[in-house]
């Protein structure tokens, strides 16, 4: 895999005051691009010592100063991350580029509720009040076994281990429970399990089809929070992370830590790699044991990475990492709280470059490889917090960034307010376009044009200009999801605030229908072919077929 390909350098301009450089790789047949070689470099503009960055390792338990991994990492593309037929992380893949599998068979173009199940709520022991329903990011997993792992897990209920094609939702919600349901009709798979500890992120799937699940907790209780390790063989917790660590260097509100963020594996090395909003990278080589009767882990080489910058602190800029990350080849790109992205070497776990994003970042980055230079880029975009006027008010930034050196190809901004601790900004997670689209890359972007509405946004990916924009009544922090038809049209999935569930033409951005859930939708969606599953903060979860 490459960043940038052989050939002349040529510029381009693009619109506004930046501009993007390309390379000229007409001698190169695509699949020769995309096997060439390359290595991430910081630009003069990316040097992690102009943010004033400082790193520490500890390796199993000792601080190093120099490191390289005996086993290396080298992950392959998003298409390549996984052959199990679902979706298994936040995002579908490690470039976090989908959250749909399959294609929609559709005529009406309409939405309608297929099932529900009633969740709950779990008091908060920290402060007051309680967690409820589906929050963000709060995206289910849905996955078809292979019939073989299906009658393994004797967790599963017998009737549903003998069930052809069975498509198993993996649910952790804010009440503490992880929901397994059959994707059909809603009825439960197996027992839930307690985990104790609200959810707000989302879980992995090992990416292999082993049946082992890892998710993090999004707050403390009584105790830290910390990541749980599940064997759905047996359906047990098998493992626990993270919780009460030295290493850690976010110390407010007592050594705070959450783990949003979703977990990735590298399946050739066994390893699990989590960025911490405790301001925490960790790896850690599994050593799975997989029986007829369980799964069992040993986890060594345990990697912990940690940083701190001239800006961050208790009260603004706060240190730690909320949203997912992104792994190209070796390479690990993260948004923090405090307004970095940041790429990481994770053979050496070296910071290579490191991009002032100007804002705390709870979206996700999305990486896209441009087949025609075999350039690979990044979209980001940030809340509204530590740049917000004295009225609560301020421009959020999107931008595209070029992933081997970290400099901006183009930047974009909107306007926007944080009201009552609700941030404005960019909250959800890129929707890359492809085929018919692929030219434009979403965002939903909450508290624009009115305290409690929004928009979504269609934005060219060449030039970073608006292809199309459509006004929401409210506000979403809901990351929208793209689904295709077997011609390659393109359908865009919305939820927002209010409660409603859009279905729009991804081409144009017209309203083709809406479908009332009742309350905030936080969480965001995913699809198996025709159904699309998200919970709510009003305590349910919601099976929804594009019709």
């Amino acid at each position: 895999m490459l960043f940038t390909g052989c050939g002349d350098l040529v510029s381009e301009p693009l619109e506004g005051d930046s501009a993007a450089t390309y390379l000229n790789n007409s001698a190169l047949t695509e699949e020769q691009q995309l096997l060439v070689t390359g290595k991430a470099t910081a630009a003069e503009t990316t040097l992690p010592s102009l943010l004033g960055f400082t790193t520490n390792l500890n390796v199993n338990g000792m601080a190093v100063d120099n490191f390289y991994r005996q086993d290396e990492i080298h992950f392959g593309s998003g298409s390549e991350y996984t052959t199990v037929e679902g979706v298994i992380t936040f995002r579908g893949n490690n470039y976090r580029s989908t959250a749909a599998f399959g294609n929609v068979n559709i005529s009406k173009k309409t939405l309608e509720v297929l099932w529900e199940i009633e969740t709950g709520s779990l008091k908060k022991t920290v402060k007051k009040g309680e967690w409820t329903g589906s929050g963000w990011t709060g995206q289910p997993l849905l996955v078809r076994w292979d019939e073989a792992t299906k009658q393994k897990m004797k967790s599963l209920y017998e009737s549903k281990r003998n069930k052809s094609n069975l498509v198993e939702v993996i649910y952790a919600t804010m009440d503490g429970h992880i929901y397994f349901l059959d994707l059909e009709d809603g009825s439960p798979t197996r027992d839930k399990i307690n985990l104790g500890y609200p959810i707000k992120g989302t879980g992995s799937l090992y990416p292999d089809g082993t049946p082992l699940y890892v998710v993090g907790a999004g707050d403390d209780q009584e105790e830290s929070a910390r990541t749980f390790i599940v064997d759905l063989i047996g359906g047990s917790i098998i493992y626990e992370y993270g919780y009460d660590d030295e290493f850690a260097l976010r110390t407010d509100n007592g050594a705070f830590c959450a783990f949003d963020s979703s977990p990735l594996f590298d399946v050739d090395t066994q390893t699990l790699i989590q960025p911490g909003e405790n301001g925490v990278l960790y790896t850690m080589k599994l050593n799975m044991a997989v029986t007829d009767s369980k799964i069992t882990v040993n986890p060594t080489d345990i990697v912990k990475w940690n940083y701190e910058t001239d800006r961050t602190g208790t009260d603004t800029y706060w240190l730690g990492m909320e949203s997912s990350a992104v792994t190209y080849d070796h390479y690990i790109y993260i948004a923090n709280n405090s307004g970095d992205l940041m790429c990481i070497d994770l053979n050496t776990m070296e910071l290579v470059w490191s991009q002032d994003i100007v804002d705390d970042s709870n979206a996700s980055p999305v990486l896209d490889v441009d087949t025609s230079t075999g350039t690979a880029y990044i979209y980001i975009s940030t809340s509204l917090h530590w740049t917000q006027s004295k009225k609560a008010a301020g421009d959020i930034p999107i931008f595209k960034i070029n992933a081997a050196t970290g400099e901006i190809i183009w930047k974009r901004s909107y306007s926007c307010k944080t009201v009552d601790g609700v941030s404005g900004g960019v909250q959800a997670t890129a929707a890359l376009g492809e085929n018919n689209v692929k030219d434009l890359v979403y965002f939903n972007i909450a508290r624009t044009g009115g305290k409690k509405s929004g928009k979504i946004v269609a934005i060219d990916k060449k030039t970073g200009g608006e292809a199309w924009s459509v006004e929401l009544k409210y506000y979403s922090w809901s990351s929208p999801v793209l689904v295709y038809d077997q011609k390659g049209d393109g359908y865009l999935i919305v939820c927002e605030s209010g409660g409603n569930m859009h279905l729009l033409n991804a081409r144009t951005g017209e309203l083709l229908s809406t479908v009332d859930l009742g309350d905030n939708i936080e969480a965001s969606p995913a699809v198996f072919n025709n159904t699309i599953v998200v919970g709510t903060r009003g305590k349910k979860i919601y099976g929804i077929t594009i019709k």
